[in-house]
């Protein structure tokens, strides 16, 4: 009876937990502190970021997935473990529940496996996987079991996956190792190369957040933004000002490349579904589809509408938990691959 249905978007840069009947009740970055010295976790999520790049020498600040799947499986546990503790009360604590992940649609058979193991580990009564591109079409709303062409263009912190999906599987797809966090490190290299000025990963993000744009030519120039840093030349702690054109200018490498893996998709797509592409269009999913001006520069390259999901950000999470409702209809299609204590396989 304290069983729950839970769903989980393990995200390279964040992890949202959905539950039935609550909808996202957690959002937290995917980071966990770690004392060295003595191996105690001091802190998991929103705490821990807080200390990256700003941690004496025995104290680390880990981020346990890399490109959308377990770097540090250990760290992954850990995480998800606090998680679930955070989004469950009493007697909940104790019961095993139904757990339901996304993966990108890329992941090895291995990689999968190992998230499988942890959900596991954390308390899983059954675990779940389902791929991120799938997931997230669900979460939009998309009528992925219909036999119509469904195109998602899913942008993490990690990885972009690229699909279309047609009777509640997925035809065709890409999935890009490119995604939040390559915007946050050309941003970077950025700033370095045009101002010598050295910034860190959290003030890049937060440029982009702030003042963020895609398209170079379009970019506003009076949205401004201070940011602080040290000066490569002189050594000392420095501010500037920039703007939208120099954040459009620093992401232009990562943004053509995700550009570049649309085209391709769209170039293997079978023409009925490609028809049915023209007509509903291509939905932006994921925290990068917030990037200002990246629906419109879709639109531009492709001469296919595009548009930002509602609740783009939370759209793998929401199909996660609503997977869980229809878990019979895409074992059907072998949507999902799941695990029990006694066993893994494919359904």
């Amino acid at each position: 009876m304290w069983s729950r249905d839970i769903g989980i978007d393990l995200g390279t840069a964040t992890v949202l937990v959905f539950i039935k009947g609550k909808g996202v009740v957690l959002r937290e970055p995917s980071v966990v502190a770690m004392d060295e010295s003595t191996g105690k976790i001091l802190a998991v999520g929103e705490d821990a970021k807080i200390m990256i790049g700003r941690t004496p020498g025995n104290v680390v600040a880990i981020r346990p997935l890399r490109d959308g799947v377990i770097a540090d499986y250990t760290m992954t546990e850990v995480m998800l473990r606090e998680f679930i503790k955070k989004v469950t009360s009493g007697m909940e604590r104790v019961a095993r529940h139904r757990v339901m992940i996304g993966v990108p649609a890329g992941a090895t058979d291995v990689e999968r496996r190992a998230v499988l193991e942890a959900a596991l580990e954390v308390g899983a009564k059954e675990a779940y996987l389902i791929e991120e591109p799938m997931a997230a079409a669900i979460g939009a709303n998309m009528p992925v079991g219909e036999p119509v062409g469904n195109m998602v263009v899913d942008i993490g912190g990690g990885t972009t996956d690229i699909a279309i999906a047609s009777l509640g599987g997925l035809v065709v797809f890409e999935s890009l190792r490119v995604g939040g966090d390559k915007f946050d490190e050309a941003i970077v290299r950025y700033m370095r190369r045009q101002y010598n000025l050295a910034i860190g990963d959290q003030t890049a993000e937060e440029a982009k957040k702030q003042i963020g744009a895609c398209d170079a030519e379009h970019a506003p120039t009076d949205r401004t933004m201070e940011i602080k840093g040290r000066d490569l030349i002189q050594g000392l702690p420095r501010q500037i000002t920039i703007n939208s054109l120099d954040i459009a200018r620093a992401v232009e490498e990562p943004k053509n490349a995700i550009i570049a893996a649309i085209k391709r998709v769209l170039e293997k797509t079978p023409p009925e579904l490609a028809a049915d592409v023209i007509d509903r269009g291509i939905i932006l999913t994921g925290g990068g589809a917030y990037l200002r001006g990246f629906a419109e520069h879709i639109i531009e390259e492709t001469e296919i509408n595009a548009m930002v999901a509602e609740s783009a950000g939370e759209c793998v999470a929401l199909g996660t938990g609503i997977a869980l409702e229809s878990l019979d209809k895409l074992k059907e299609t072998g949507a999902v691959y799941s695990a029990t204590r006694r066993g893994y396989r494919r359904r």
